[in-house]
């Protein structure tokens, strides 16, 4: 994918409209809630149930592409995803990029230019260092990451919402102590912000009391990964949550579902799991029949 935007004033200002939007969703105390896509069919129906937003998850566009997760989509296949959801949807798209498809800042930016080129407002970058010597990157490494991306978008004249995942808590091995990781994730998050991150998110972190510490200690929008087991978003929301995504979670129920009614189908020969209410004619209409690719 050409990594220019090539876009004509009209998108361009639209563009800049729905960043400036999705900056404003993000609320500490009434935080964006993000029920993350990974196609353009689960975008539309994310929009259609009342999101505000929509977010991809990399997983679950990895698994979709055929890959598994942990930057091994490549990036053309992964931001022509990205393209084909912000066309599906009338509303602001951040996408989820990983560690950036690169191996340096120049790359990062590359992927940030296609990011826009796609009609996504919005970026998560991991300091996760996939294949890396270390499981997470060195902080100034990462903050030069971010700062390249922050630059290209500038440079577009968009103001892209750029997330930074701090993934401390993911990859601080077991037994590692919460009062420890709490504060190398807070001088990760520091460092990242000077850099020009424009929030912060913390995958693995769902306690409404370290939820609240986080929220208290990071200066800016903090985001949090919510699940199965996590609590509900009201109690997430008092701790201080302004932005709340559930990662693969649908694409993994969805999944899980096709793998239920493939089993029944073969061992009893019925059809019991594939019943929904979501009929042939509401998804296509949804999609719109008319159009084509």
């Amino acid at each position: 994918m050409n990594d220019s935007i090539p876009l004509s004033a009209d998108a361009a200002e639209r563009l800049v409209a729905r960043a400036r939007r999705f900056h404003e969703l993000h609320r500490s105390g009434a935080p964006l809630v993000l029920p993350n896509a990974w196609d353009a069919a689960s975008a539309a129906l994310v929009a259609e149930a009342g999101a505000t937003a929509v977010a991809t998850t990399s997983s679950g566009v990895a698994w979709g592409l055929g890959a598994a997760d942990g930057e091994r989509v490549d990036r053309d296949l992964a931001l022509a995803l990205t393209a084909r959801v912000a066309a599906a949807v009338d509303l602001p798209v951040t996408a989820d990029v990983e560690a950036g498809f690169a191996s340096d800042p120049d790359g990062v930016a590359a992927t940030v230019r296609g990011v826009l080129a796609a009609g996504a407002v919005g970026a998560n970058l991991e300091d996760s260092h996939h294949g890396g010597p270390e499981p997470l990157r060195a902080v100034a490494d990462q903050a030069e990451r971010l700062a390249a991306a922050r630059d290209a978008a500038d440079e577009a004249g968009v103001p892209l919402f750029l997330n930074a995942r701090v993934d401390t808590f993911l990859r601080g091995g077991p037994g590692a102590d919460a009062r420890e990781l709490l504060a190398v994730t807070l001088e990760r998050a520091a460092a990242y912000l000077a850099a020009g991150a424009d929030g912060v998110f913390v995958p693995g972190v769902t306690d409404p009391e370290l939820v609240s510490a986080l929220a208290g200690g990071v200066a800016a929008p903090l985001n949090v990964l919510a699940g199965p087991g996590a609590p509900p978003i009201a109690e997430l929301a008092a701790a201080g949550a302004a932005r709340i995504s559930v990662g693969s979670a649908l694409a993994q129920a969805a999944y899980a579902l096709a793998a239920r009614g493939a089993r029944e189908l073969l061992a009893q020969g019925t059809y019991d799991a594939l019943t929904s209410d979501l009929d042939y004619a509401r998804l296509n209409s949804l999609l719109g029949d008319g159009r084509r690719l």
